[in-house]
Order: C-alpha cells, then structure tokens, then sequence
C-alpha cells in the first residue's frame, strides 16, 4: 500500500494535469483501470473544486525545500499568515451571511405577524 502513496504523491506534484494523463493512460491500457481512477479522483476530490476547504481540491502538502532555509521559512511564514487570512476572512463571511438571514427572517416575522392580526376579506 505505500506504492500507492507515493504514486499519489508523485501525481499530486504534477497536479490536475498529472491526473488526468494517468487517468487517460488507465483507459487507453486497461479501461478498468481508467474508471477506478476516475472513480478515485472524484471521491477525493482530485477532480474539481468541490472542496472548499482545500481551495480547489488539490489538497495541500508542504511544499519542497529550495535548498534556501530562509526563503523556505519566509515561505513557510507567509502561507500560514495567508491561511489564517482565508480562515478569518471566510469566518466574516459566515457571520455576514447568518446576520442577513436573521434580519430576513425577523423581518419575515414581523410582517406575518402584522397579517395575522389584520386578515385580508375573502
């Protein structure tokens, strides 16, 4: 099973691109083959942007050394200062919404409310 790691690892290094050229070689060889992988791709989420946590998708693993320790620290700093950045700006978001939809809903309230107490001749 760690074959299978690393050759996920290794396609992951080459991205979406990556994928799909194993995908399309996995039906071209073997056409099973293709649709494990394909089924694969689309319950991790390889193949799209359907997980909002990881961005697009792909998901996120520490990006190799560059051989310099302190560019890869100021990278290393400044992708954790982004990602707390994402996390509190969707946290913003989150309460924007829940504050609309509470005054969509109070307001709601108020005008059943105001119904209820005058109902309108048949």
């Amino acid at each position: 099973m760690q074959w299978l790691r690393q050759a996920e690892e290794w396609l992951d290094g080459y991205g979406r691109p990556g994928w799909i050229t194993a995908m399309v070689l996995g039906f071209v060889i073997a056409g099973p083959f293709g649709l494990i992988l394909l089924g694969y791709m689309i319950w991790s989420g390889k193949m799209g942007c359907m997980s909002k946590r990881n961005g697009c998708g792909w998901s996120r693993r520490k990006p190799r050394s560059s051989g310099n320790t302190a560019f890869d620290t100021y990278r290393e700093e400044t992708l954790r200062r982004l990602e707390e950045e994402q996390e509190a700006f969707t946290s913003y978001l989150d309460r924007l919404r829940r504050a609309k939809d509470q005054a969509e809903f109070d307001q709601f309230r108020a005008e059943h409310s105001r119904n209820q107490g005058n109902p309108e001749p048949a």
